[in-house]
C-alpha cells in the first residue's frame, strides 16, 4: 500500500507543479503582452470603444426631451387626440391619472377638493393647467395639448362645481 501512496503522491506534485508552472508562463506572457499595449495610443481607443458598448440602450421619457424638441422646432407640434376638445376624452386620457387618484396631491373632481382652488376663477385655472403648478407640470405633461385643449378638459374638470 505504501507504494500505491508514494506512486499517488509523486504523480499529483508532478501536475501540481506542472499547473503551477503553466500559471507562471501565462501570467508573465499577458504581462509581456499589456506593457506593449500600454505603450501605444490603443489603450485611450479601447476605453472609448467599451463606452460605446456598454451605453444604455434605451432612456427613460419623462416628457423634458419632448419638450426641448418642441421648443427647437418653430412649426407648431401637431395637437394631441388630433386637436380635439372633448373635455372628457382628455381627462379620461390625461388628467385622470393623477386628478381620478388624488397623486401628487392633485384634487379629485370632488367639490370639497376644488374649493379654494375655484377661488383663483375658471381662468386662473387654466393658466395653471397651463403653466404647470406644484407637482403638476406644464399641460399635464403633454406639451402636444393646445389651449383649447386645455381649456376644455378644465372646463370638464370643474362643471360639476
Amino acid at each position: 500500500m505504501k507504494d500505491q501512496d508514494s506512486i499517488f503522491f509523486r504523480n499529483f506534485s508532478l501536475l501540481l507543479g506542472g499547473l503551477v508552472l503553466l500559471t507562471i508562463i501565462l501570467a508573465v506572457i499577458s504581462y509581456i503582452r499589456n506593457s506593449t499595449i500600454s505603450e501605444g495610443k490603443e489603450q485611450a481607443i479601447d476605453r472609448s470603444l467599451i463606452a460605446q458598448e456598454i451605453a444604455p440602450v434605451a432612456k427613460v421619457n419623462t416628457g423634458g426631451e419632448i419638450v426641448a424638441e418642441v421648443a427647437k422646432t418653430e412649426e407648431k407640434p401637431a395637437a394631441a387626440f388630433d386637436g380635439s376638445t372633448d373635455g372628457k376624452m382628455i381627462f379620461d386620457n390625461v388628467c385622470a391619472a393623477c386628478h381620478a387618484t388624488g397623486a401628487a396631491g392633485a384634487p379629485k373632481l370632488e367639490a370639497s377638493e376644488w374649493t379654494d382652488r375655484m377661488a383663483i376663477g375658471i381662468d386662473g385655472l387654466i393658466k395653471s393647467a397651463i403653466d404647470g403648478k406644484g407637482a403638476m407640470p406644464p399641460r399635464g405633461g403633454r406639451p402636444d395639448l393646445n389651449d383649447e385643449q386645455i381649456k376644455a378638459s378644465v372646463e370638464f374638470m370643474t362643471s360639476g362645481f
